[in-house]
């Protein structure tokens, strides 16, 4: 049988509705192609060049890339910025899970518990940096306070460059090599202020998949006399393992591109004592912004962090995706 020619009219309806899908989507389309897709084209280019003081002086070719490998100041902020990923990410992933498991009973209050937690989200990062930074204050700061109360010694936090294994280890009369030494101190107080700040949106996330898990899966389990221990990883754990999947993503792109916490937060030199808390991105802004206005090497640091983190993403996609479970 001979194929059916549409119509006029069924071409027409279609066509309508193809513009007006391209009418909807225009917008979000024009702010990625401006703020995301153009950027990336230009400072793949950039990178080629020798820029100083916003002008191009010169065609560099790959000579920045191979500067790049031997700059002691870049490995040293790939490596914080490392640190405050593997920090971040398994922290968030299970703080986040396990409040949300708390928050999907019938509790009073539910709202308000939710509201709580995501406040710190929706709260500008300038407050929440002033705070926290009174908070880890040597003399004056809260945490002090407790650490004098238990009768231990108190600690420079933001100021302290030795990293928490040399410190933990010192404590214990054993002295560590450098490169056994851990993130800084100062690393750590940022890491943790981060935590606090962005746990709460992965808490509504998770919060989300949980209770989209149909409630007969949970009564069947129930009536076969399985455990709360069985029901969470036979049912729960693997029906949103989606929603968990999204979260290792989204939260290990957002932690390599910390920026504006190691700002507000280092003190001054940005970049905390010794440089311990100077991470890729703000290197990246020093390069570009400060230190003559070198965007072209700036450009280059920038390509390579971004090739690191869709290395990794792809990664997690081939190695977590085979254990997503979709229902």
């Amino acid at each position: 049988m001979a194929h059916e020619v549409p119509r006029p009219k069924k071409r027409y309806r279609r066509l309508k509705q193809l513009v007006h899908a391209l009418a909807y989507i225009a917008p979000a389309g024009a702010i990625i192609i401006v703020f995301r897709v153009i950027p990336i084209i230009a400072a793949f280019g950039v990178s080629f060049y020798y820029v100083m003081m916003g002008k191009i002086v010169g065609f560099a070719g790959l000579a920045q890339y191979r500067m790049l490998l031997s700059d002691s100041e870049f490995w040293n902020a790939l490596l914080n910025t490392t640190y405050f990923v593997i920090g971040t990410v398994p922290a968030s992933l299970f703080l986040s899970l396990f409040i949300a498991l708390l928050l999907n009973q019938k509790i009073k209050a539910l709202g308000l518990y939710r509201t709580i937690y995501f406040l710190p989200v929706v709260t500008s990062l300038v407050a929440v940096a002033i705070v926290w930074k009174w908070i880890y204050h040597p003399r004056l700061g809260l945490f002090n306070f407790f650490l004098d109360r238990l009768g231990l010694n108190p600690l420079m936090w933001l100021e302290e460059p030795r990293g928490v294994f040399s410190l933990l280890a010192g404590k214990l009369g054993i002295s560590l090599p450098s490169w056994l030494s851990g993130p800084s101190l100062a690393l750590v107080a940022i890491t943790i202020t981060n935590l606090w700040r962005g746990i709460g949106y992965n808490i509504i996330i998770f919060l989300a998949g949980l209770q989209n898990i149909p409630n007969e899966y949970y009564e069947a389990a129930k009536i076969d006399g399985a455990t709360r221990r069985q029901i969470f990883w036979k049912i729960t754990w693997p029906l949103i393992s989606p929603t968990t999947f999204y979260v290792v993503i989204m939260t290990t792109i957002v932690s390599f591109q910390v920026f504006t916490l190691v700002y507000l937060m280092s003190g001054y030199p940005i970049g905390g004592p010794l440089g311990t808390t100077k991470v890729l991105v703000y290197y990246i802004f020093e390069k570009g912004f400060e230190s003559g206005g070198d965007m072209g090497y700036a450009s280059c640091v920038a390509l390579v962090l971004f090739l690191i983190v869709l290395t990794l993403t792809l990664i997690q996609r081939r190695v977590i995706e085979r254990r997503v479970h979709y229902y």
